[in-house]
């Protein structure tokens, strides 16, 4: 049995994206997969329960039975996060292995989730090289692309972790650089003893929020087209412009969001007239009737914010590349990405699998 575990240097790298891509294709090969996160030192409560929107997703797409606790077994809530700070200690070590080693048996690989950083897990004595040796697992590293620390980030990884560091992901680089990595940062790395499994270039739709997300992040209120809030906001477009140029301005981008304040019905009717994915009206001012009308015959979903316009933007500017994954058509998008851009044939041989 073959344990892989995927880790990061930093936050929003895509470590998720990649276990459930990783999942799909061990599947589509016939292998039986399980997955585990075995560490959250900063976990939700869900009715009165721990609860990682990570694991319960990842659940349904390893389709495995076992509850969510034994899926993440060092999972500390705010209480037990407290708990271990004042004292006794809790052991989470067996507690792990046992869970461990009941959701791999008779299972061909396991994909195992890193934490936030390599920082993560060690004021339970869990940090991850300590889940590497426990586990015999692979790590393999994701790091996000970018001009300045990105290198420094994935040697620090291989320091961390030593020979047994299978390899690095580089994520979300620009098309405009993919030649540049290719060339240049794959040649630098693999002097350096790193090898390189893939490099996945930045795709719109994979770092699109929902609509769900953007009202929530608003405490906005929907009006129409409820059943529509998963659709995924690539863009996003502030209409402030006369109507005569909103048209062209609008037409620009596909599957947007446009914001706008509640009085500028000709703006908005503008927008829907075109590839919007939802209407985001500030200033807590009622859209007239025509264009709630309209926006329900589309079944475009239209926000109301109490925020003024200025606000709402800076709001929905952080939702960008730090939405969730949890969308059929990121994972779709994403195990497209990995056929053409990740190397499988080494994957499969250091882990010392092959297709059924």
């Amino acid at each position: 049995m073959a344990t892989l575990y995927i880790t990061s240097a930093e936050t929003f790298s895509g470590k998720s994206a990649l276990c459930v891509g990783l999942g799909v294709r061990f599947r589509k090969d016939g292998l039986k997969a399980g997955y585990m996160k075995p560490v959250n030192i900063n976990c939700l409560l869900r009715e009165g329960v721990p609860y990682d929107d990570d694991v319960a997703f990842a659940k349904k797409v390893f389709d495995m039975p076992e509850p969510l606790d034994m899926l993440c077994p060092a999972a500390l809530t705010p209480a037990r996060y407290e708990q271990q700070l004042r004292g006794p200690e809790i052991d989470y070590e067996p507690r792990l292995i046992e869970a461990f080693n009941s959701v791999s048996a008779e299972r061909d690989v396991m994909v195992l989730e890193g934490g936030r950083s390599l920082r993560e897990g060690y004021m339970v004595n869990l940090s991850p090289k300590r889940v590497v040796e426990l586990l015999k697992a692979r790590p393999l590293l994701v790091a996000k692309y970018d001009d300045g620390l990105m290198v420094d980030r994935v040697l620090t990884g291989k320091w961390y972790f030593g020979d047994v560091l299978m390899g690095v992901v580089i994520n979300e680089v620009p098309r405009t650089r993919m030649d540049h990595v290719h060339d240049v940062v794959k040649a630098f790395l693999t002097r350096r003893g790193i090898k390189v499994l893939g490099v996945l270039p930045k795709d719109q739709l994979l770092t699109a929020p929902s609509v769900a997300e953007l009202a929530e992040g608003l405490q906005a209120e929907i009006l129409t087209g409820a059943d529509r809030t998963e659709d995924l906001v690539e863009h996003l477009l502030v209409g402030a412009m006369s109507v005569e140029s909103a048209l062209t301005y609008f037409r620009r981008k596909p599957n947007k969001a446009v914001i706008t304040g509640g009085d500028r019905a000709d703006i908005q009717l503008a927008a829907l007239e075109t590839s919007t994915r939802c209407l985001i009206l500030t200033g807590n001012l009622y859209p007239s009737p025509a264009v709630l009308n309209r926006a329900e015959e589309l079944n475009v979903p239209v926000l109301l914010s109490n925020l003024d316009t200025l606000s709402a933007v800076d709001i929905i500017e952080g939702y960008f590349g730090r939405s969730r994954f949890q969308q059929p058509a990121k994972i779709d998008r994403f195990t497209s990405l990995l056929e053409e851009h990740f190397d499988f044939a080494t994957l499969y041989k250091e882990l010392g699998l092959s297709p059924k």
